[in-house]
């Protein structure tokens, strides 16, 4: 069998994992979400070993690094070896905002709780306005 020397990156995204279909990796980059080396790329673009890629994934990018070609989906065991993973890991639970929500339908806010909101809101951010 002869040996790859690239492959297209839509399907080597597909076949490591990194997205559950083969549509949805030419999806994410018809939209401008892979990278291959810093430049974006379009789905028939090929890559080779030693390529850096960063794919936008759930509001977050995973960096990996090309260390195997593939075509074909494989298993998860083999499909990790076929990248380094570079990805730093995500902020602690802490650090992500919180936004207070309210219930749908529940209407327009009272004077009562526009000012439970406020106060929360300077709590969190630290606001001594009032």
């Amino acid at each position: 069998m002869a040996e790859l020397t690239s492959a297209r990156v839509d399907a080597w995204l597909w076949a490591v994992r990194l997205y559950k279909t083969r549509s949805a990796a030419t999806a994410a980059c018809r939209a401008g979400h892979v990278r291959v080396n810093g430049e974006r790329v379009k789905a028939a673009q090929t890559v080779r070993e030693g390529d850096e890629i960063r794919a936008r994934e759930g509001g977050f990018d995973r960096i990996v690094v090309v260390r195997k070609l593939l075509v074909k989906r494989v298993g998860a065991p083999i499909a990790a070896t076929a990248l380094t993973d570079l990805t730093p890991p995500p902020p602690p639970r802490e650090e992500i905002a919180f936004v207070p929500v309210r219930d749908r339908g529940s209407g327009r806010p009272t004077k009562r709780d526009r000012r439970e909101i406020d106060r929360l809101r300077d709590e969190i951010f630290g606001n001594s306005d009032g």
